[in-house]
């Protein structure tokens, strides 16, 4: 027989292929991303890189602050690690907030929390001056955790939601203040291009503005076809009839948080549960295995390994700075190729290996009286080869799966928990790093994180469903159950297959139509 023939649910259908042209095998071609999704992701993802600039920033900068005010080590810590506590604050009043005003304004609040903290950093006199700085920074920067991430998924085509969701985790001597005060610089940038970005259509479905919803899929999805697609599986999740074709319709709305707290941690569906341990387990264990201790405290641990210099500290420290943001530009282009388990798995695995090593040098080199040489450069690459191999997987995928697994009704308030445990285990990291090593030594200090990271590479495994390519509305699909979870997602693919090939199918037929007309 010639022709193309697909089973529809049991029904076999038929469809001649006589008289083909070029036109009837364009349908096949792989769509190009979306521009204009793109663009509006590179502005959000300005927000969290706030965070990024602080970090940075401040592994420099404690080098001068702690000798020009004259501040203990446990003073250090606290100034380092503070910052994570105060995103608490930010990170619960966004989440109401995104809800109540809508994800583009909140982006705005967060961009103008963040610019007078710098600001009070870059004029500090004291230390009380400056952790006054910190606690305002703090919350623009929860703000900013939370809704970047957010924005970002619910713009994304489900093609390229990993490779647009990672680039929040992109993260001189005129003085530690300039090197502070400079972070206001993002957040002027921020607020101006947020005015030109379109809301979040799962937020405007959400409060029944229909018709604006469709005209931001329409710019923000591969085809129109996707887009069509997006706005029926928003429809279904909100609770509005499919053949509701209003610009405007009323909705039972929750926009401001009401009842979600109830139904995340009272009454829980399976998927819900599921969808909490994920998000709750991959934030822990982003920070948990001591990388914020590596990037923030790089130059202390630079100095045990015998590099005493303050320039030659700040190179070093430049150095991991590079080492994060290029392999994070790698890991953008991995996510929605690879996906998100196998990076995660690679990632996690890798952090054993290579914390290990670095306990090990470090040990060497402080159990020894004469310098040597080789394992010095074993403790230099480490510190590199540690911030590379978390950059391609548990640096960016943490934020891309814990804001694109949640139910739209959960989603702010959901994300948000994952923010506060992010933050608040970044915080007691940072903020004992010192004590720790001084309690113990810092090259056992990282056989624990080593310890941590093989734990998670197990929760990894055991828990976490692969969401690469999944509508934000086909992930209820994959949580609720540990056994099965393959079948499922075998499901899904079949389904998402035979909705292509019932689309080249109308498309076929059309043309059929069109040349005996």
């Amino acid at each position: 027989m010639s022709g193309f023939e697909a089973d529809n649910n049991g029904v076999s259908i038929s469809v001649a292929a006589d008289h083909k042209t070029v036109a009837d095998f364009e349908v096949s071609k792989k769509p190009k991303r979306n521009k204009f999704a793109f663009a509006c992701s590179i502005l959000a993802s300005l927000a969290s890189i706030l965070l990024g600039c602080d970090i940075g920033v401040m592994s420099g900068a404690i080098i001068y602050i702690k000798d020009d005010l004259k501040i203990s080590d446990v003073q250090v810590e606290i100034l380092v690690g503070i910052l994570n506590l105060y995103c608490l604050i930010g990170a619960y009043t966004a989440g109401r907030t995104s809800d109540w005003i809508g994800r583009r304004y909140t982006i705005i609040v967060a961009a103008a929390i963040f610019f007078v903290g710098a600001l009070l950093m870059g004029f500090a006199t004291n230390y009380a001056f400056l952790m006054v700085g910190r606690f305002v920074a703090g919350i623009g920067v929860g703000f900013a955790l939370l809704i970047a991430p957010v924005y970002t998924a619910e713009v994304s085509p489900a093609s390229s939601r990993g490779f647009l969701n990672s680039f929040p985790e992109l993260r001189l001597d005129l003085g530690w203040r300039v090197m502070l005060g400079a972070g206001a610089i993002p957040s002027i940038f921020l607020a101006i291009g947020i005015l030109t970005m379109p809301e979040s259509p799962r937020w405007l479905i959400m409060q029944g503005r229909l018709g604006e919803a469709k005209t931001v899929l329409d710019k923000t999805s591969d085809t129109k076809e996707e887009a069509r697609g997006r706005l029926s599986d928003i429809k279904a999740a909100a609770g509005i009839p499919e053949d509701c074709i209003d610009d405007f319709v009323q909705v039972q709305k929750q926009t401001h948080g009401e009842g979600v707290w109830k139904e995340l941690f009272l009454h829980p569906t399976p998927v819900v549960k599921h969808v909490l341990i994920c998000t709750v387990g991959i934030h822990f264990f982003q920070q948990a295995i001591g990388l914020d201790s590596v990037v923030l405290y790089s130059p202390r641990i630079f100095e045990k390994a015998g590099i005493t210099s303050s320039d030659h500290k700040l190179l070093a420290t430049v150095a991991v700075g590079l080492s994060k943001t290029i392999f994070i530009l790698v890991a953008t282009f991995l996510l929605d190729k690879i996906g998100r388990r196998p990076l995660l798995l690679i990632s996690s695995g890798g952090m054993v290996v290579i914390l290990a090593t670095l306990g090990f040098s470090l040990t060497i080199i402080g159990h020894s009286d004469n310098k040597i040489t080789w394992a010095i450069g074993l403790c230099i690459t480490m510190v590199l080869s540690s911030v590379a191999v978390f950059s391609i997987g548990m640096g960016p995928i943490a934020w891309v799966y814990s804001t694109e697994i949640f139910p739209l009704r959960l989603r702010a308030q959901g994300a948000s928990i994952g923010v506060a445990v992010n933050r608040v285990t970044s915080g007691v990291i940072s903020m004992s790093f010192i004590s720790l090593y001084e309690a113990i030594t810092i090259g056992e200090a990282f056989f624990l994180y080593a310890g941590v990271a093989l734990v998670a590479f197990f929760f990894f495994f055991t828990f976490l469903p692969e969401t690469q390519g999944k509508t934000l509305e086909e992930m209820e699909g994959l949580f609720g159950k540990l056994v099965g979870r393959r079948e499922e997602t075998q499901k899904l693919k079949r389904k998402r297959k035979m909705n292509e090939a019932n689309h080249q199918i109308q498309l076929g037929n059309n043309l059929t139509t069109d040349r005996q007309c």
